[in-house]
């Protein structure tokens, strides 16, 4: 009933209005006033309607997201970045000097070395290394990286009591490589075309100068075939690790050498029956020399002119090369010896004797009376006494008697003990079946190439 009296008082207000107003306005007016009707009409009386709740949300969320709203919390700030200063040791730097050339002072070298801890590593600086500082806009020290060499570094952090020490230690990653060479003129020759370091040749020459004197015993056609390590970080190779396992072929002999690690951690190397390579004398006193005068008791002298016996062997080489004890032992005598010039002699135990003869010098603690230990230098080549040129004169003695040192048998050192054998045996069958697969898939291949 309401409704029907609003309606007609509208109707007439219309009607009234209309009749000031021209046709085409009349027009859009009724089109509104219609459309208005109808939405009165549909509208349900406030009594029946359902209530509804709108949620306004943000534009940032969606309207399909169940999420409760929350208030806007600020990102956490990222920690500043850390700028490193570098500093390489030089030559007779102090740390005092590193530090003032980073813009640090006397202070901070003080604070840095007196808090305790492992503060006392930073004097024991050596040229090469690298130190990095950590210094803030306002010249406070934060950080110090002590770079002591590829594997090791000390990060000293500053904190309220002075500061924190955090030693890195990483540790290499060994790769097992497998080389071989035929031998034409020398061995370091042989191993540098094989791709073989200085050291690894040298280590090669260790293990079997004690059975073939690389002076005097190599011949064109022998050849070694070996596997050992290459010691790597992160992807780069650091140095040469072991010798694992060796053959070197002489002359048609073959000698076979295994590496073995005993249970007390030290390292030898031994023939695959188990006996030691190591005697108790190397056969050559200097590495890699020529023979020029071999061991002769009927031998003309070459200054004196006359019949004379060479009590030993001549090795000539190049003034100042080291001289190496053959064993273990005490020098009895380290002086002047008539024609021999310049000598040392060197007692080993209680049957053996060596004497070095015609000595540039001596080598420091090469005096007598000082125990000396086999591959030790002791002295360096010279023409001291009665010699024409810069040689070393080298006599092997045995119960006081001479002996021919290129060609008297060297006693054997300890063989590898009883209870590591059977477990060494396995090992050193495994290592040769190892090199002698390597030896047959490369030399196919090399074969092929040629």
């Amino acid at each position: 009933m309401v409704s029907t009296q609003v309606t007609t008082q509208i109707s007439t207000q219309i009607t009234k209005v209309a009749k000031a107003y021209p046709k085409k306005h009349l027009a859009w007016a009724s089109i509104a006033s219609i459309i208005t009707l109808v939405v009165l009409a549909v509208l349900p009386a406030p009594d029946a309607s359902a209530k509804r709740t709108t949620l306004l949300l943000s534009p940032e969320v969606s309207s399909n997201t169940a999420t409760t709203p929350q208030l806007a919390v600020p990102p956490n700030p990222s920690p500043p970045k850390t700028h490193w200063g570098k500093q390489l040791v030089k030559s007779g730097d102090t740390l005092s000097h590193i530090f003032k050339r980073a813009g640090l002072n006397a202070q901070d070298v003080y604070n840095i070395t007196h808090f305790g801890g492992n503060s006392k590593t930073l004097t024991r600086l050596k040229p090469g290394q690298e130190l990095l500082f950590d210094i803030d806009h306002e010249g406070r020290l934060n950080q110090l990286n002590y770079i002591e060499s590829k594997l090791e570094s000390t990060l000293f952090s500053k904190n309220d009591s002075g500061y924190t020490v955090n030693k890195t230690v990483k540790k290499l990653v060994a790769y097992s490589k497998y080389s071989e060479a035929t031998i034409n003129s020398s061995l370091f020759q042989a191993g540098q075309k094989a791709g073989l370091s200085q050291n690894l040749i040298m280590e090669l020459a260790n293990i079997f100068g004690w059975d073939v004197d690389f002076a005097l015993d190599i011949r064109k056609g022998d050849s070694f075939k070996l596997i050992y390590e290459e010691m790597h970080l992160d992807g780069e190779k650091i140095k040469d690790g072991n010798i694992l396992a060796a053959q070197f072929i002489n002359q048609g002999k073959i000698f076979t050498a295994i590496q073995h690690e005993s249970k007390g951690g030290d390292k030898n190397y031994f023939t695959p029956e188990g006996h030691s390579m190591r005697k108790a004398f190397l056969r050559s006193p200097i590495n890699f020399a020529r023979i020029s005068s071999h061991f002769n008791l009927r031998r003309k002298h070459p200054v004196l002119h006359t019949i004379r016996a060479h009590k030993g062997t001549d090795y000539a080489a190049s003034r100042g090369t080291p001289i190496k004890s053959t064993g273990d032992g005490k020098i009895i005598y380290a002086g002047r010896k008539g024609g021999y010039g310049r000598v040392v002699i060197v007692q080993h135990g209680q049957r053996y004797r060596t004497l070095y003869a015609h000595l540039n010098g001596y080598a420091k603690n090469a005096r007598s009376g000082k125990r000396v230990k086999q591959g030790q230098t002791i002295g360096y080549v010279g023409s001291s006494g009665l010699a024409t040129g810069p040689h070393l004169h080298y006599e092997f003695y045995l119960n006081g008697a001479v002996r021919n040192p290129v060609t008297v048998k060297l006693p054997h050192a300890q063989p590898i003990a009883k209870s590591e054998k059977a477990n060494f045996l396995v090992h050193a069958e495994n290592m040769q079946t190892q090199l002698a697969a390597y030896a047959n898939a490369i030399s196919p291949a090399l074969a092929s190439n040629n």
